[in-house]
Parts: structure tokens; C-alpha cells; sequence
């Protein structure tokens, strides 16, 4: 006959030395599924079955919180999974043992973000402000598609774009706790196949007519590592990042190239240096112990607040909706107004687009001098100048 409420109700602990004093009321109609009376008097839905050899015993949950059929349901259905060669209480364990959000969130930043990743202060920022503050006291099998697509959605009505980069960024932590342990097997990726936002490609670059105002401003600015680095993005169109941490070392005046060892795409860029960078570069104070070509406030250590001066500067130009990474869009957009192919632009910023990185090969150094050469000479012949006036600034000037 089959268990019944009352028949669980009515049952007492009674120890029996042949089963290590568990006292069971086993199921007639489902083998296996049953109810494991403790001598406190405390009962519980278990399910008993054997897995690759081994017997197993697992617990399903307290009479006192579940329904007879609820526990019987959750019993076939590991029942099926044990069919299909699983083991429930192995799985049941593991999401145990599992760690918290806040934990795998820990271990993304210290063993993945943080040395991979220029922007890890990003993925830090939006794990303080979004995914944390929700579920970081939570085991990481509890967060599940739902709840990520409920967060996109709360984000998303003010910030699509941020919400977007949200989603992406617990796939990534969900899927590197996978390898690591934190993730139970099986358990799926709940940052996966989350309907994003639609992102316009932002197409603004600095236009002929608005470059004399924005050199012009760029040349009042007292430091004379400001000055250097904006012009050296409008005319190498180097990444932020990449040329605030260049040093020295890999500055080789002679044969007139930048060296950058650590870049967005992993891959060293050599980037070709034209006439008015090279003299730029040649009047820059080097400061001693000072490893790095921008020198930045602190000992020792290279320019880092960059975006002040440039909200200065494309407000007195006039043009306050031109980012910073908008100057490294105009010697893109430049380029290919000048005619030259997708795919030495490609070359000179360095896209990691891997489907042209094969055909980039065949485009040599001297192409890319050329183009960067062709393109530093428009830049100055528009802003009416044969070299950057802070080159003389910084001759008759800067002591240090």
C-alpha cells in the first residue's frame, strides 16, 4: 500500500540495530521513495536507489515544510535522472558545497579580471552595484535565468547599454565558476540567451572644421603630458590606456616606432611613429626614476587623469559630445576618408576583428608609416600648424 498523510503522521521512532537506528516507512507504489522518522521525532521524504554500484540514500525534504505529492514528484523525477546514469544526491552535494556570489564574484576579480583586463574597475563597479547588493549572500545555483533577465530589465529601463554589459558580465563570472568549481555541473549559465538591447555604433569623430578650436584648446592646458598624450591619440589613434602606461623602453626615436607590449587584443602593436609625433616625443621632459613617457602626479607613476583636462578641452572647443575615444575614431575615419583600404586601418588601430587578421599580413610596416605619415600631415596642415605648438611650449617651459 501506498504512504499516506496519516500514516506518516501516526508513525513513532522505533531504532532498529539492523538499519544503524534509522527508523523508514518505505512507499508500495514508488520503489525506493519513503519517510525516515528521527528520534526527536522528526521526519523526512527520502529516496533511496543505486548509481554506478553504489547505494544512496538522499534526503528530499521535512514532512513538516512539504506535501506528500510535492516530495513523491521531486522522487520520480530523480528516479529518471538516476535512469539516465545521474546521481541526484551527487548533485545535491555539490550545490552544497558550491560557493556564494559573492565568493565566485571574489575569485572573477582577483583570478581573472584584474590580471586580464584593462577595465576590471568596470566589472568591479557594476558587481558593487548591481549583482551583489541582490544575490551575493546567495549559493550560486539559486541565481537562475529569471533573475538575471528580471536584473537586465530593471537596469535596462535607464541604462540599456549598461544593463547589457551586466549580462554579460555574469555569463563570463558563471562560466569561469563552472571550471572552477563554484558552479555545480549542469548547472546552466543563467547570464545565457538573456535578449539584449539593441546598441547603435557610435560614429562621432572629430570633423576638419571643428580640429582648429580642439588643438587650439589642447594647447593651453599646462601639462605638458596632457598636451602630449591628446595629440598623440589624434595622431597615432593608440587606445586610452595603452599609451598612458607607455614607457620609455619601448619609445625608439630612431627607428621612429612605439612599442606596446600589453594591448586590448593581446598581441604586441608596433605602431609607427610620423614627423610631428617624433618631434613631439623628442621635446618631452623624461623625469627621473620615471619609467613611463606621460608622467603622471605620483612618484614614479604614469598620467592617469586624462578625461579632466579633455572636458576642459572640448568645452572651450565647443564640441562637449566628443569622447576621448572619439579622437582614436577620427584617425580611423580620416584614414578611410583618405582613401586607404578596411584593412590597413584595421592594421593601424589595431582591431582584433580576427576574421582580417590573416589578410593584415600582407600589408607591410611601410604601408602603415605611410598612411599614419599621410594622416599626421592632414591633421596639422587643418589646424594650421607645421608642429604641435606644444612642442615649443614645452622647449621654452617645462623644467623639471
Amino acid at each position: 500500500m501506498g504512504l499516506t498523510k496519516t500514516a506518516i503522521d501516526k508513525a513513532k521512532y522505533k531504532g532498529d540495530p539492523t538499519t544503524q537506528g534509522r527508523c523508514m516507512l518505505w512507499d508500495d507504489d514508488l520503489p525506493g521513495f519513503g519517510v525516515r522518522v528521527y528520534p526527536g521525532g522528526a521526519k523526512a521524504y527520502v529516496l533511496s536507489y543505486r548509481t554506478n554500484g553504489r547505494k544512496r540514500l538522499m534526503t528530499i525534504g521535512a514532512c513538516s515544510s512539504m506535501a506528500l505529492a510535492e516530495a513523491r514528484k521531486r522522487a520520480k523525477k530523480h528516479l529518471v535522472a538516476v535512469e539516465d546514469g545521474g546521481d541526484p544526491l551527487d548533485v545535491k552535494q555539490q550545490i552544497a558545497k558550491a560557493g556564494t556570489v559573492a565568493e565566485l564574484a571574489d575569485a572573477y576579480l582577483s583570478r581573472y579580471a584584474k590580471p586580464k583586463k584593462r577595465s576590471w574597475r568596470d566589472d568591479e563597479r557594476r558587481l558593487n552595484k548591481y549583482i551583489l547588493p541582490r544575490w551575493g549572500s546567495l549559493k550560486v545555483a539559486a541565481v537562475k535565468h529569471a533573475d538575471v533577465a528580471a536584473l537586465h530589465g530593471v537596469i535596462g529601463k535607464v541604462h540599456p547599454y549598461e544593463a547589457n554589459r551586466n549580462v554579460e558580465l555574469i555569463s563570463k563570472m558563471f562560466e569561469l565558476g563552472a571550471r572552477w568549481g563554484f558552479v555545480p555541473e549542469g548547472h546552466s549559465n543563467p547570464g545565457r540567451r538573456i535578449e539584449q538591447y539593441a546598441e547603435e555604433k557610435r560614429d562621432r569623430w572629430v570633423t576638419p572644421e571643428e580640429l582648429p578650436a580642439i588643438t587650439k584648446a589642447i594647447d593651453t592646458e599646462a601639462s605638458p603630458y596632457v598636451r602630449a598624450a591628446l595629440w598623440l591619440y589624434l595622431l597615432t589613434g593608440v587606445r586610452k590606456t595603452e599609451l598612458l602606461t607607455a614607457r620609455w623602453d619601448d619609445v625608439d626615436l630612431t627607428r621612429k616606432e612605439l612599442r606596446l607590449p600589453t594591448t586590448k587584443v593581446g598581441r604586441v602593436h608596433y605602431v609607427p611613429l610620423a614627423e610631428p609625433a617624433i618631434a613631439l616625443l623628442r621635446g618631452l621632459p623624461k623625469v627621473t626614476n620615471n619609467p613611463y613617457v606621460l608622467v603622471g602626479a605620483h612618484a614614479g607613476a604614469h598620467l592617469v587623469n586624462i578625461n579632466k583636462p579633455w572636458k576642459r578641452i572640448r568645452t572651450a572647443a565647443g564640441v562637449e559630445d566628443v569622447r576621448l575615444h572619439d579622437l582614436r575614431r577620427t584617425v580611423g575615419s580620416w584614414l578611410a576618408q583618405a582613401g586607404n583600404s578596411l584593412h590597413l586601418i584595421g592594421r593601424v588601430l589595431n582591431h582584433a576583428n580576427q576574421s582580417t587578421t590573416a589578410v593584415y599580413a600582407r600589408f607591410g610596416q611601410d604601408h602603415v608609416r605611410e598612411a599614419l605619415e599621410a594622416h599626421s600631415k592632414k591633421i596639422m596642415g587643418v589646424a594650421g600648424k607645421s608642429t604641435p605648438a606644444s612642442v615649443e611650449k614645452m622647449r621654452k617651459t617645462d623644467k623639471r
